[in-house]
């Protein structure tokens, strides 16, 4: 596909113009699932009362930090394994470190990976569609909560019934996660939380309750949402300036590295999810990087500096230093009209496939 040309580019502005009336639109009958809305309401008023034990030091210090521990390894399940391993073959990993990653996702409790997988690579390929599940342009609050609250739209499960998922159902920690799902996930997501406090350093089990299960598990939950919902608004384009996702730091750092979301719309398929990788706002880029130091991932793939170049001074907002070398360049890299959701898709272009560095290449 040639370079974008001036029509081209005019006409990606009117599609952006038309963002305002989309807003405006509603084009289907909100289903409203209220026991959603009743277990949302009561993780928020119990988180708050888990803030309370904290701030009056009525909970041990012990349990805060046993719960924001348990809430980071809950991420890397979601961050490193259902994102960047799973929903988009950003890298290979062994068993043991898919399993320890199947359980660590099971412990954050965001859906099991197959259905997490799923909705991911429909917001990939459907983005700020009816067929994306948290459209960010039906506002900052539908995108961050809304969306769980409603039964999703009928482009979502259509689109979501024909994405391809043959990768995830040939791999039987996934399936064997899905079968097991409803069982284990509350094991591990409130009930072990709660004890360990409670039988190591005898905590009180209500105080346990709601600071390292309630209040830990809510705020894990806004970390992941915010992804979907502020770095889909407010931040740089530096890669596209053409599309909604943003770069945005404290998301970020929220986020354990995946607030750089305007690089990982254009380059969904690299493991860093970013251009650098920096460990101090990419946490879970440095839990892969140790994981394939040790072999258990390999085969880890990003984005060359010529081909981010070539991106930049084309479709970035000038926010980016590439922007500053030069002002316009040839290249063959198209813009994504036809988006892909990871390197598994089909309609990744050959190019991307070849300019596209490998590294810790598995070695038999």
């Amino acid at each position: 596909m040639p370079p974008y040309q001036g029509n081209n580019i005019a006409q990606m502005k009117r599609m952006a113009s038309d963002n305002v009336q989309y807003a405006k639109r509603r084009d289907y009958e909100w289903q409203i699932v209220w026991r959603n809305v009743l277990a949302f309401i009561y993780l928020h008023v119990a988180s708050l009362y888990g803030i309370y034990l904290i701030l009056t030091l009525k909970s041990k210090i012990l349990t805060l930090l046993f719960a924001l521990s348990f809430g980071v390894l809950s991420a890397m399940g979601v961050t490193a394994g259902a994102h960047r391993l799973w929903a988009h073959n950003a890298y290979k990993a062994r068993w043991p470190l898919r399993l320890f990653l199947a359980v660590m996702q099971t412990m954050a409790f965001q859906n099991h990976i197959y259905e997490w997988v799923r909705d991911h690579r429909v917001h990939h390929k459907f983005t700020e569609t009816d067929a994306d599940p948290h459209n960010a342009r039906r506002g900052f609050f539908f995108s961050h909560i809304g969306w769980l609250m409603v039964r999703k739209h009928k482009d979502v499960l259509e689109k979501g019934a024909i994405v391809d998922m043959s990768d995830l159902e040939k791999d039987p920690i996934v399936m064997f996660q899905k079968k097991t799902y409803l069982v284990v996930m509350p094991l591990l997501c409130f009930i072990l939380p709660a004890w360990v406090p409670v039988a190591l350093w005898s905590e009180n089990p209500w105080h346990s309750w709601y600071v390292a299960s309630m209040f830990r598990y809510t705020l894990s939950l806004h970390f992941t949402w915010l992804v979907n919902s502020a770095a889909h608004i407010w931040g740089n384009r530096p890669y596209d300036k053409y599309i909604g996702a943003t770069d945005n730091k404290t998301v970020a750092i929220c986020a354990f590295g995946e607030g750089w979301h305007n690089y990982h719309h254009v380059f969904p398929w690299d493991y860093k999810a970013a251009e650098l990788g920096h460990y101090s706002t990419n946490f879970s880029t440095a839990l892969i990087d140790w994981a394939a130091k040790y072999g258990l991932a390999y085969d880890l793939k990003t984005v060359s500096a010529d081909m981010i170049r070539k991106r930049v001074t084309r479709t970035g907002d000038g926010s980016h230093p590439y922007s500053k070398e030069t002002k316009s360049i040839e290249d063959d890299h198209h813009h994504p009209e036809n988006p892909v959701w990871g390197w598994e898709d089909a309609d990744l272009p050959e190019e991307d496939r070849k300019l596209a560095e490998i590294t810790n290449k598995l070695t038999e």
